[in-house]
């Protein structure tokens, strides 16, 4: 009876036995390592075709051990070979160099078929590693304590000349843009120039053009060009005087028709009482872009 059962065991565990052909583990080297080092290592799992690693039997970041932890885990396989890079991180404070061993871990193996799946356990083993200190435990003893220092390190040379120039260089464009800001502002010593009376009237209207339109507005606008032009002219400026005033500002002739119809569209509005057949004439819209070309003018000339 005990013979069968051992047979009969024999036989199951020949083909799991048969599906693993070897178990590698490789680190670039097993000495050397200090506290907080990062350790590599690679385990290379040769197996029979159609086997795949089972995701849930992968080790898991975090502790391994009270000195080791494990810090990443990447597979991949290449034919029949099923390869895991381990990063793990020493966390031992060694006072001599000593070895210390890296526990192993246990793996699963699975081939799917017709009849059902087939699982392959592989154990991988463990390895040492040679943990070294960070100083002496007891160093050869100094008349002087200053003599267990070490000299300071020195460093390279660096030229000066190239940031320099480059902190020059852009002290001149900021003192550059400084100026044509004070000038732009007539900040001093800059004399103030005249106020732009048409920049005013165009931004007055093209925030009336942003609002609703009504009678009330469509007057306000109206107005705002009108304060402009008086500004400039220096005098209420009434359309009959639009010649003289264009006589002295020759800047602003290009703008005469759109001042003419302006003119004539104020008249109606204010004087013949039809607000509507005024914004039909000139609508608010044309006013503001009147305004601002000769804003442009303005600043031009």
């Amino acid at each position: 009876m005990r013979l069968a059962l051992a047979l009969l065991l024999t036989v199951l565990a020949g083909p799991a036995v048969a599906q693993l052909r070897g178990v590698e583990v490789r680190v670039p080297r097993t000495f050397g390592y200090f506290l907080g080092d990062l350790v590599e290592a690679t385990v290379a799992v040769e197996a029979e075709p159609g086997f795949a690693l089972q995701a849930s039997s992968l080790p898991q970041a975090g502790p391994v051990t009270y000195w080791l932890d494990l810090r990443r885990v990447e597979t991949r396989q290449e034919g029949t070979r099923h390869i895991l890079h381990l990063t793990y991180q020493t966390f031992y404070a060694a006072i001599d160099a000593r070895s210390l061993e890296v526990p192993g871990f246990p793996l699963v193996l699975t081939r799917g078929a017709d009849h059902g799946s087939t699982t392959a356990p592989v154990e991988v083993p463990g390895w040492s590693l040679g943990l070294s200190p960070l100083r002496e435990v007891q160093p050869a003893r100094r008349a002087d304590p200053a003599d267990y220092l070490r000299p300071d390190g020195l460093g390279p040379r660096l030229d000066p000349i190239p940031a320099r120039n480059a902190a020059l260089g852009l002290g001149v464009a900021g003192l550059l843009a400084l100026v044509l800001l004070a000038r732009d502002r007539a900040w001093w010593p800059f004399r103030p120039r005249p106020a732009r009376a048409f920049a005013d009237a165009a931004r007055r209207l093209a925030a009336l053009a942003r609002g609703p339109e009504s009678e009330a507005g469509y007057r306000e606008g109206l107005l705002a060009l009108h304060r402009g032009l008086d500004a400039k002219a220096g005098h209420r400026l009434l359309a009959d005087d639009l010649d003289d005033f264009l006589a002295r500002h020759p800047a602003f002739r290009a703008q005469r028709e759109g001042l003419a119809r302006f003119f004539a569209a104020s008249r109606i509005a204010f004087f013949g009482g039809s607000v509507a057949e005024a914004r039909d004439r000139l609508p608010l819209a044309e006013a503001g872009a009147t305004a601002r070309a000769l804003a442009a003018a303005e600043r031009a000339a």
